[in-house]
């Protein structure tokens, strides 16, 4: 069953949200959907260290685990933490070691897609 344009946003906004909650940077919602096939939204996010970034993957997965009872169908860069991947199908969720992030710079590559509004509560605090 796929899910709704609806659906994947509000998913993306938990991961955004739950980024944030582990002091993931410039976190940003993409939706690349109309000219990327094989999914509907990116969530991209990165942490100053390699424990960090592995500690926000593990705090999206949590929450979206929490959220629509879902899991990744795959995780990749667990080892190094410079870049992990979770794939969830329909929503992507890249965090990234802030140099890793500005040497691949997705935001650019992706810079015609509209993005997602969020709201981040950690900045509020």
């Amino acid at each position: 069953m796929r899910t709704t344009a609806d659906q994947v946003r509000e998913w993306a906004r938990t991961a955004a949200r739950a980024a944030s909650a582990k002091g993931g940077e410039a976190t940003v919602i993409i939706e690349v959907g109309l000219v990327l096939a094989i999914t509907d939204a990116f969530v991209i996010t990165s942490g100053r260290n390699t424990r960090q970034v592995k500690s926000i993957a593990e705090e999206v997965e949590v929450q979206l685990k929490a959220e629509g009872d879902i899991k990744p169908l795959r995780v990749e860069g667990l080892g190094d933490s410079q870049w992990i991947l979770l794939d969830y199908g329909d929503l992507v969720i890249h965090v990234f070691l802030d140099e890793t992030r500005e040497y691949y710079d997705l935001e650019r590559l992706w810079s015609d897609a509209p993005r997602v509004e969020w709201e981040d509560e950690a900045a509020r605090s």
